[in-house]
């Protein structure tokens, strides 16, 4: 291994749902600083053009491609996978970022659509696009596949529980994809983010009392910002883990150990 390109992604292309804001498009950016082509997708399309103008501004015309795609529609998904193949010719590197959460309260409260819809999108499509870009991953005998977990996926909440359910499906997930496709070296691993400034999270932080009672117990004593979840993605996607699979990498300021002594 050459130990000087650790982190070297050229020559590499790097699919990032839910990348025309937040966490993906800071992984986007990222991605695309150590070498990628990158493609931003999200329903869309011009926030997602948005994007890449910019990368491609840093890092020169065609290191990045807007396709639309709702992740909820598997034909959307299928497209978004062949527009890059056309485009770029394959596809080494798979996150899998976006998510959804229409509901914030007790578990009592949910409606029943309200739940399908998290794990459908949280977890059901995630399925779906990997089966879609797994195969040429196990042909080549060679890929990484991240899943934007959370570190809700290992604590209890009153306010988000299906959420967090979803996101402990993602671990799970994870898991039993490493075990499966381990044995032609593609890899596939978790990164369980606490709470990140992002719109998505925008109920967590935006007031004032409910953001200080959050980050207090935290050792860091603040909320993260999305770039800070960028450095795992690289990592992950990268030759520096080449023989990590099937894990979950925590990026929280420490929050998931709060409360010892």
């Amino acid at each position: 291994m050459d130990l000087t390109n650790l982190f070297d992604l050229r020559g590499k292309v790097a699919v990032i749902t839910g990348s025309s804001r937040g966490i993906g498009r800071a992984i986007a950016y990222a991605m695309a600083a150590q070498g990628a082509k990158v493609v931003i997708s999200s329903r869309n399309l011009d926030a997602c053009q948005l994007v890449v103008d910019s990368i491609n501004a840093l890092h020169g015309k065609d290191t990045a491609l807007a396709v639309a795609a709702n992740i909820s529609a598997k034909a959307d998904l299928q497209s978004l996978v062949d527009q890059t193949r056309r485009a770029f010719g394959g596809i080494h590197v798979l996150v899998c970022n976006a998510a959804s959460n229409p509901y914030y309260g007790p578990m009592g409260g949910i409606a029943d659509s309200q739940f399908r819809k998290i794990f459908e999108n949280n977890v059901l499509a995630t399925h779906w696009l990997l089966t879609m870009v797994a195969p040429e991953m196990l042909e080549r005998q060679q890929g990484s596949i991240i899943i934007i977990s959370s570190i809700g996926g290992m604590i209890a909440s009153t306010t988000i529980g299906a959420y967090n359910i979803s996101k402990a499906a993602d671990l799970q997930l994870a898991r039993n994809l490493a075990a499966e496709y381990g044995p032609r070296n593609v890899r596939v691993n978790c990164i369980a983010p606490g709470l990140v400034r992002t719109d998505f999270a925008r109920a967590l932080w935006e007031n004032p009392a409910t953001l200080k009672a959050m980050t207090e117990p935290v050792p860091l004593r603040r909320i993260g910002e999305p770039a800070e979840i960028a450095g795992a993605a690289i990592f992950l996607a990268s030759n520096a883990s080449s023989f990590v699979t099937g894990q979950v990498i925590v990026v929280d300021g420490g929050a998931s150990i709060a409360g010892g002594f």
